[in-house]
C-alpha cells in the first residue's frame, strides 16, 4: 500500500509539472518581433515606368545601410496588408504610376496611416491612384503635366526640416518638373520652383516641389524630384531624400 501510494504521488506530481509547463507556455507566448527602423519600397507601375526605379531602390538600400534602417522592396500590391505593414516605420512609393492598389490594399494603407505609420512619395507617387480622393489628399497633389527635362532654380522656403537644412536657399539642378492639380492646401511646403527659370511651368508663383504634413495620425513626406537616374548619385538629392525618409519614420 505504501509503495502504491508513493507511486501514485510521484505520477500525480509529474502530471502537475507537465500541465504547469503547458500553462506557462500558453500564458506567455513567444513574441513575434516586428522589424525596427525599417522601410518598405513599393514601386509598382501600371503606366509609364521610370528607368530610375532600380537605381533608386539601390540608392535607398545604401542609405539604409549607412543610417541604421532596413529596406525591403516589392512590386506585389498584395504584400500591402495589415500584417506586413506593421513591420515598417514608413512605406515609400517610388515612381508608382496608374492604379496600383485594390480595395483591400487601400484599406490596409489607410489603417497603417491611422495607426501612425509614415509615408514617403517620390516623384511619380503623385501620378497614381487619381480616383482615390483619400490618397490624393494624403500624398498632397496629383500630376497634371510636365515639360521636357531642363535645368531650373528651386527655392528652399523652409530650411529647418531634415530634408532641406543642408540645401542652399537657391538650388539649381536638372530634372523633370511636374505641374500639379488637386493640391492639398494643408501641406507644409519645403521647396518651390521658380517658374521664371525654365519653360513649361503652370502653377505660377505657388509651385511646390517638396512638402510634408501630419496626416490623420501619420507622417507624410513628398518630393517631386527624382525622375532621372543621375538624381540617385547626387549628394544633395540623396541627403534631401534621407531627411524625408527619417521624418516619415519618426526618427528626425
Amino acid at each position: 500500500m505504501k509503495l502504491l501510494t508513493n507511486s501514485f504521488f510521484r505520477s500525480f506530481f509529474l502530471v502537475l509539472i507537465v500541465i504547469s509547463g503547458f500553462a506557462f507556455q500558453n500564458n506567455n507566448p513567444q513574441p513575434v518581433l516586428a522589424k525596427k527602423n525599417a522601410v518598405l519600397i513599393f514601386s509598382k507601375t501600371n503606366g509609364y515606368r521610370h528607368e530610375s526605379i532600380e537605381t533608386g531602390i539601390a540608392a535607398i538600400k545604401k542609405l539604409g545601410a549607412s543610417n541604421n534602417f532596413d529596406v525591403d522592396a516589392t512590386e506585389d500590391s498584395t504584400y500591402l496588408n495589415d500584417a506586413n505593414l506593421k513591420k515598417y516605420n514608413a512605406v515609400i512609393f517610388l515612381c508608382t504610376t496608374g492604379t496600383i492598389l485594390g480595395k483591400d490594399q487601400e484599406v490596409a494603407l489607410q489603417n497603417y496611416i491611422h495607426k501612425g505609420g509614415g509615408f514617403v512619395g517620390i516623384h511619380a507617387a503623385t501620378d497614381c491612384e487619381y480616383e482615390w480622393p483619400w490618397y490624393v489628399k494624403m500624398v498632397g497633389a496629383s500630376f497634371l503635366s510636365h515639360p521636357q527635362q531642363q535645368e531650373a532654380k528651386l527655392i528652399v522656403v523652409d530650411n529647418t526640416h531634415a530634408a532641406t537644412k543642408h540645401l542652399p536657399t537657391t538650388w539649381t539642378r536638372k530634372d523633370e518638373w511636374y505641374n500639379f492639380k488637386n493640391m492639398n492646401p494643408d501641406v507644409k511646403v519645403l521647396i518651390k520652383i521658380d517658374e521664371t527659370s525654365y519653360t513649361g511651368g503652370k502653377n505660377g508663383d505657388n509651385h511646390p516641389m517638396a512638402w510634408y504634413q501630419e496626416f490623420e495620425s501619420g507622417r507624410v513626406f513628398y518630393t517631386e524630384l527624382g525622375h532621372t537616374i543621375e538624381s540617385y548619385t547626387e549628394q544633395n538629392y540623396l541627403q534631401h531624400l534621407l531627411g524625408g525618409i527619417q521624418y516619415a519614420m519618426g526618427t528626425k
